[in-house]
């Protein structure tokens, strides 16, 4: 087979920026070897090789190496002066789930009720989101839609953001269940919602009550091999008490985390905190039980009024100091553009460039369970890539020119790239 030599990912792309979004189709499977040759390689795991190759063939990438030797009878993408990455990953958002907050029919992330573990997020995840291909030039390739609402939101998934369909993108199924633990804290003023003191007090305990009761009956309906009766929301919960499943908690307050971190490990679980404000007040208790915690994105406002105004973007560092492991989500669904950013805001103020990374990725993919497979570019794992002209962690910088999900060539066209194009042409403004 000839050997094809590409310079440049925008010769690729280019054909497709005048045409309607409509046309983005996935692309189809990898059908020959591929080799990217002479980038800077971040392997995602604090490891970087200058100068470097990877090659990969049938979605897998067979090798990671030094040097930029030109491999024969195979693709060749030269990458000179470009960085590679392993593909970031977003967990804990809504994307796919809803498009646009005012319209009620686009929403589609809560179920009614309190208790739905058995709602799967995965069967309503829309890969037709004009939002997705926006999120996926800038190098975010895979994505965890989750289910929000009630004390037991429902079951998660990995999906891929190149796929026709829900059961396309489906990277890993029904990986987690989602729990919204209740707030011990009173509120007041319109935050209370007309209720008094008391009133919360006693919600508060209902709530914690409910929530025994039903994981005491989810335990004993697993420990039964062939319950005489189905129930749908006890099987939901099987994979947290045999392991197949993980148990994602959202939780704020130090003492909601401590009382949290108890009940779920009292059921022999070992619970990831999501948001987890005031995580770094109890660093080691959490190290003590060795519980991984995704953080809410780093470009917000503090907690608490009396706060350091700097620490949304010091708490990646300060969690990372004391040995627990972390990753970054951003909260809603088209903000996860900025998912790579964020992580380079906590790079900013105290992390290596490698250890922020890792946010998005190593660290991201063993919480998720998929470490195995992805999260780092190594032999054997998934070829899911991309590669930026510039430091992808940076907004100033972030120029993502070519990406493969399985080793298949994405299209990294968007509705935001078209409209760039169309009126740079009308005013006569050169497009980049």
């Amino acid at each position: 087979m000839k050997k094809l030599i590409y310079q440049c990912f925008a010769i690729c792309f280019a054909t497709t920026a005048t045409f309607a979004q409509a046309t983005i189709s996935p692309a189809k499977p990898q059908s020959q070897t591929i080799a990217i040759v002479g980038g800077t390689i971040h392997i995602g795991n604090g490891k970087i090789i200058e100068n470097g190759t990877i090659i990969f063939s049938n979605g897998k990438i067979t090798s990671v190496k030094e040097g930029n030797a030109q491999p024969q009878d195979i693709m060749v993408v030269q990458a000179q002066g470009k960085q590679i990455y392993p593909g970031f990953i977003a967990p804990v958002n809504m994307m796919g789930l809803v498009e646009i907050e005012t319209v009620r029919a686009t929403v589609d992330a809560e179920e009614t009720g309190t208790i739905n573990p058995h709602v799967r997020s995965l069967i309503a995840y829309n890969t037709d989101s004009r939002i997705i291909p926006t999120v996926r030039s800038n190098g975010i390739l895979l994505s965890q839609p989750t289910p929000q609402g009630g004390l037991v939101s429902g079951t998660s998934s990995v999906v891929q953001l190149d796929a026709w369909n829900w059961e396309d993108a489906a990277y890993k199924k029904d990986i987690a269940v989602h729990f919204n633990w209740p707030s011990s804290a009173l509120r007041y003023g319109r935050r209370a919602g007309g209720l008094t003191e008391e009133q919360q007090k006693q919600r508060y305990q209902k709530q914690m009550a409910d929530l025994k009761i039903y994981f005491e009956e989810a335990k004993a309906y697993a420990d039964v091999d062939k319950p005489n009766t189905f129930n749908a929301r006890f099987d939901a919960m099987k994979g947290l008490f045999n392991g197949t499943k993980k148990a994602f908690v959202n939780v704020d307050k130090q003492k909601d985390i401590i009382l949290a971190v108890k009940f779920f490990q009292e059921f022999g679980i070992a619970p990831v905190l999501v948001g987890a404000e005031e995580a770094v007040e109890i660093t080691p208790f959490l190290k003590e039980h060795n519980v991984p915690i995704i953080m809410y994105q780093s470009h917000s406002l503090p907690y608490n009024d009396d706060d350091d105004v700097y620490l949304p973007y010091k708490n990646a560092k300060i969690l990372h100091d004391a040995g627990l492991l972390i990753a970054m989500s951003v909260e809603g669904y088209w903000q996860e553009r900025n998912l790579p950013f964020m992580a380079g805001t906590a790079a900013a103020y105290g992390l290596s460039k490698e250890e922020a990374l890792a946010l998005i990725t190593s660290n991201t993919a063993k919480i998720l369970g998929i470490d195995n497979i992805t999260g780092t570019l190594e032999a054997g794992k998934d070829a899911n890539i991309i590669i930026s002209s510039g430091d992808a962690l940076d907004m100033r910088t972030n120029n993502i020119e070519g990406a493969f999900i399985q080793g298949r060539m994405i299209d990294l066209n968007n509705v935001q790239k078209q409209l760039y194009k169309k009126y740079a042409d009308k005013y006569g403004i050169k497009a980049d």
